[in-house]
């Protein structure tokens, strides 16, 4: 069975989502969480699986970034000048066995036929005690239009997902929860406000739709969305484990 398209590809190619991207609170309350489970290397490369072009990683060099689209790496090349970029598939790394001390996936198993393999492909570029920072959708009651909007093949229960890493030679050894159920109630309406918004474009306009909004909009949703991520945070920290829409989970190679 074919791979689906990949559904970021059509964001990639909106000028209002590249200009947003960056500034969504839920990329901004991943990052920060994922950013704390990163050690500095001294120099030693750390692998991003499936950067796109709103990397976890910014501030600790040297990254390799990789990512199917060629067009979601030029664009994060004009922003992050260090680094490397890499277009490639999480099913077939182009990297040698051993080279990489720590890998970063966030929310790309679920978009995989073949996540099983994708593990498999990440332990073998990993090395001894080398570490994986892995975010996944959490629950499989959850999923809904919204996951299937963006192409999720499956959401994860916790103990699935540690059966998966075991199997593949990873050994969990801290999870964390980034996103609560209200994050999975404004996705929802997201989704339905933008196909609708969409739909009313296409018979509007049409190259013309494609131009992102006034600065001023752009920046009142920057704003909207930093004052929005404070809220999500605060929800995630007191609901329980249990009903976390996101988790974190860092694993280590045995």
């Amino acid at each position: 069975m074919p791979t689906p398209k990949n559904r970021f590809q059509d964001f990639f190619d909106d000028h209002t989502y590249v200009a947003l991207k960056n500034y969504l609170y839920n990329y901004l309350l991943r990052k920060r969480k994922i950013e704390k489970f990163i050690e500095k290397t001294g120099g030693e490369p750390i692998l991003e699986v499936g950067s796109g072009l709103s990397p976890m990683i910014t501030d600790i060099n040297p990254v390799v970034y990789m990512d199917l689209s060629l067009s979601a790496l030029q664009e994060l090349r004009l922003k992050q000048s260090n680094g490397w970029f890499v277009v490639a598939d999480v099913t077939c790394l182009p990297f040698k066995s051993k080279s990489f001390s720590q890998v970063v996936c966030s929310e790309v198993l679920e978009h995989l036929r073949d996540d099983a393999l994708a593990l498999k492909e990440i332990v073998q570029v990993m090395k001894p005690s080398g570490s994986l920072v892995l975010t996944f959708p959490h629950r499989r009651f959850y999923y809904a239009a919204d996951d299937r909007f963006v192409r999720h093949l499956r959401r994860y229960e916790l103990a699935e997902m540690s059966d998966h890493l075991k199997k593949v030679g990873l050994d969990p050894v801290d999870v964390r929860k980034i996103l609560g159920p209200l994050e999975k109630l404004t996705m929802l309406f997201a989704v339905y406000f933008y196909i609708r918004l969409q739909k009313l474009a296409s018979k509007d306009c049409k190259t013309s739709c494609r131009r992102p909004p006034p600065d001023v909009i752009i920046s009142i949703l920057k704003w909207s969305n930093h004052i929005y991520s404070v809220l999500v945070w605060l929800e995630a920290k007191i609901m329980p484990r249990s009903l976390s829409t996101v988790l974190l989970i860092k694993a280590v190679k045995r």
